[in-house]
């Protein structure tokens, strides 16, 4: 099994900035792929942000592509999500998540294992 809390969310003004935090346990982490998927009140989840085992290579989605950037420590078993250039419309629970150890792709339902969420609010 594997755990996986997030941490980090709050309240920011739109073109602030946030660092998320997501402890893995369980699973031996450095086995596999991570990635950060959001919902939005009334929306599905999607797709944010993922990166392969060793931190090589990583994909993000288009709309936060620039502004978003994903990392890993593999010695403190934590992948980090670098928020900057906020905007309203990037409101949402955030999800750590994990899956096939080597999948960084954007379909929600190929991550098993999800984390608690932790909340992104922007205002204008």
């Amino acid at each position: 099994q594997v755990q996986l809390v997030e941490s980090g969310g709050g309240l920011v003004q739109a073109g602030g900035s946030l660092r998320l935090s997501c402890a893995a346990s369980g699973r031996t982490f450095m086995s596999g792929a991570m990635a950060w998927l959001r919902q939005a009140p009334g929306k599905d989840r999607e797709f944010v942000a993922a990166i392969s085992r060793s931190g090589g290579s990583t994909n993000y989605a288009d709309s936060v592509k620039g502004r978003f950037t994903i990392s890993r420590d593999n010695a403190k078993n934590t992948v980090y999500l670098q928020m900057s250039s906020l905007k309203p419309e990037d409101t949402a629970v955030y999800y750590c998540a994990t899956g096939n150890p080597f999948y960084i792709g954007s379909e929600p339902n190929q991550y098993d294992y999800w984390g608690q969420g932790t909340q992104v609010t922007v205002s204008s």
